[in-house]
């Protein structure tokens, strides 16, 4: 899950309880990341932690290697139907030279015309709102999405 919230310390025990595997917050919402990664493993969550566009993306480095999942929001986070922010592509294609293995997702303005600089970039996990729920055919919506990551996968694997 993905917690857009002002004190994500308070949610961990609450979400782990109710059953979630995975909890991802905004680098922005904590003072000490550490302690807030360390209580979500002891939850026994997958942890993500997730930054704004305007959070540089070095700040996130640190902490790479004690997550499962960086999510680089590629909108102002809070509300849908946002326009896709190309300038956040660099950020992810960092992260993925830097930690190969490393999940890594985007949020905001994903669908049809924006998933292939996703992938191509370095992306492997997809958040789309508004283009699978506004199309005509979401399931086919969702298997573009999915078959353009995967083959970016493929292609990045077989580069190395």
């Amino acid at each position: 899950m993905h917690m857009m919230v002002s004190r994500p310390e308070q949610w961990v025990k609450p979400m782990a309880i109710a059953g979630a595997n995975q909890y991802t917050f905004h680098l922005e919402a904590t003072e000490n990341p550490g302690a807030l990664i360390k209580d979500i493993r002891e939850n026994g969550m997958k942890v993500g932690l997730a930054i704004k566009p305007g959070t540089t993306v070095e700040y996130l480095a640190p902490w790479a290697n004690q997550i499962d999942m960086a999510l680089v929001m590629t909108v102002e986070p809070g509300f849908g139907g946002q326009k896709f922010m190309e300038d956040m592509m660099p950020k992810v294609h960092w992260l993925r030279t830097q930690f190969p293995s490393l999940d890594i997702e985007v949020d905001g303005g994903v669908g049809p015309d924006t998933v292939h600089k996703c992938a191509e970039a370095g992306a492997n996990m997809i958040v789309s709102g508004s283009a699978i729920m506004r199309s005509e055919d979401p399931r086919s919506v969702i298997n573009l999405l999915r078959n353009v990551c995967s083959e970016a996968a493929q292609k990045r694997s077989l580069d190395r």
